[in-house]
C-alpha cells in the first residue's frame, strides 16, 4: 500500500493528544489525529478526578512540577476564555495526627520551591471552621486547586484543532511503523486501513504509549520504558456531601491517598486507591475494596456512615515505576532521546497530565524545534 504523505500525525485522542493536535494545528501544521477507539478521551482522560492540581507534591525541577504549575494557570485562563465549566474550589491537605505535622510543613516548603506560594497552614480549629465534618491535627489550604469538566475541555481542544484544520480519525489503531528516508511510515488498521508517511509523529497514546513505540521499526528498544498499570477505584457518597472543598490526606508512595473530590454538581466521590494490574482492561470496581475505603476516609471524616459508599468507577494510570518504587517523572522524549527525527514520545502521562496538558503540548513543540535547530 502506498503511503499518503502528511506533515504531522498525533497518536491518541486523550486530553494530551488533543492538546498536542491543537498546538500543532494552531502553529500552521497539517495534522491528522489517530484514535484507536471510537471516541475521544476513552482512556485515562475520561476516568479521573477532574482536578486542576496546584503543583504541590512533585519533586522540584521535575517535569511534573514544572508542567503542572505552568499548565494550571494556562488551564484556568483557557477555561475562562473558552467557556469550559470549572470552579476554583480549593482543597485541604489534612494531617490526621500530630506525627504528620512535620511532613505537612515539609510539603508546604516543597510547594513553595515549585512556585506554589499560596498554601496557608490551618490549625484544627480553623479546619473545623472551614469544613466542620473534617477531623485533623492541622492542614494546608490550597486556594488554587480546582475542578473542571474534563469532557468539556477535550471537546473544546478538539474544536480548536479542527477549526485550525486538523483531521480526526476514529477506529484507527497504529499497527506498525518504520523509519524511512522521507519520514515515519505508519500502518493504520481499523475499518478503513491506510498508510501514512509523516514528517512528524507525536505518540500520545497514554496507557499504550510504550506498546505503540515498540511497533515502530528503527526506534531503539532500549529507549522505550516499560509501563506498569495502577488501577484507581472510586466510590461515590450516597446522599448530600458535607464538604465544600476537596479533602486530601497526606500523600502515599504511589498516589495521593484516598481523597474527597467533588464534581461540578457537588457530588462527593472518594478515591483513587492503588491496585496494580497486569493489563489496563478490567474497569469494574470490586465492592470488597470498600472496607479499606471506609478505614481510610474515617481517619479524616470519622462520621462517615456505614453503607454510605457506593462503587463508582475506576481509571488506569500508566506508571514508569514498578510497584513499591519511588514515583517516576513524566518522560517527553524527543529525537535527542532516541535518534529518530520527527518523533516525540510521551510516556507515563498520569496525574497531573490533565492540568499540565497545555504545558505538555507546548513542550512537544519545543522538542521538535530543538531537533530542527
Amino acid at each position: 500500500m502506498s503511503a499518503e504523505p502528511i506533515d504531522a500525525v498525533v497518536i491518541g485522542a486523550g486530553v494530551v493528544g488533543l492538546a498536542c493536535a491543537r498546538a500543532l494545528a494552531l502553529a500552521g501544521r497539517e495534522v491528522i489525529l489517530l484514535e484507536a477507539a471510537g471516541a475521544i478521551g476513552t482512556g485515562t482522560s475520561s476516568r479521573n478526578s477532574e482536578v486542576i492540581h496546584a503543583g504541590i507534591y512533585y519533586p522540584t525541577g521535575s517535569l511534573k512540577a514544572l508542567s503542572c504549575v505552568a499548565g494550571k494557570q494556562a488551564l484556568y485562563d483557557y477555561c475562562a476564555s473558552h467557556g469550559v465549566e470549572h470552579r476554583r474550589c480549593g482543597k485541604l491537605i489534612v494531617a490526621t495526627d500530630e506525627s504528620q505535622l512535620p511532613a505537612l510543613r515539609a510539603l508546604r516548603d516543597k510547594a513553595a520551591a515549585n512556585g506554589v506560594g499560596d498554601l496557608v497552614f490551618q490549625t484544627p480549629q480553623e479546619v473545623s471552621a472551614l469544613e466542620p465534618a473534617v477531623r485533623s491535627a492541622g492542614a494546608l489550604l490550597s486556594p488554587s486547586t480546582g475542578i473542571l469538566d474534563s469532557h468539556g475541555l477535550m471537546l473544546s481542544y478538539r474544536g480548536d484543532a479542527e477549526a485550525a484544520g486538523a483531521m480526526l480519525a476514529f477506529d484507527a489503531p497504529v499497527e506498525a511503523g518504520a523509519r524511512e528516508p522521507g519520514g515515519i511510515r505508519l500502518e493504520v488498521g481499523g475499518a478503513a486501513p491506510m498508510a501514512l508517511l509523516a514528517g512528524t509523529v507525536i505518540n500520545a497514546a497514554g496507557l499504550h504509549a510504550s506498546e505503540v513505540a515498540g511497533r515502530i521499526a528503527g526506534l531503539p528498544a532500549e529507549s522505550i520504558p516499560r509501563t506498569w498499570f495502577a488501577k484507581g477505584n472510586y466510590y461515590t457518597l450516597a446522599g448530600r456531601s458535607p464538604f465544600g472543598r476537596l479533602i486530601y490526606p497526606m500523600p502515599e508512595s504511589a498516589g495521593l491517598g484516598v481523597h474527597v473530590t467533588l464534581d461540578l454538581g457537588g457530588q462527593a466521590r472518594f478515591g483513587p486507591d492503588v491496585e496494580w494490574v497486569e493489563r489496563p482492561e478490567d474497569f469494574d470496581v470490586d465492592p470488597r475494596r470498600a472496607d479499606a475505603f471506609y478505614e481510610a476516609v474515617r481517619r479524616y471524616w470519622p462520621e462517615l456512615p456505614d453503607g454510605a459508599l457506593l462503587p463508582g468507577y475506576s481509571g488506569m494510570r500508566p506508571k514508569l515505576q514498578a510497584p513499591g518504587r519511588p514515583p517516576a517523572d513524566f518522560l517527553v522524549q524527543g529525537p535527542a532521546g532516541h535518534g529518530v527525527p520527527g518523533l516525540v514520545n510521551l510516556y507515563g502521562i498520569e496525574s497531573p497530565g490533565l492540568t499540565a496538558s497545555l504545558a505538555l503540548a507546548q513542550l512537544v513543540l519545543e522538542r521538535l524545534e530543538e531537533a530542527a535547530a
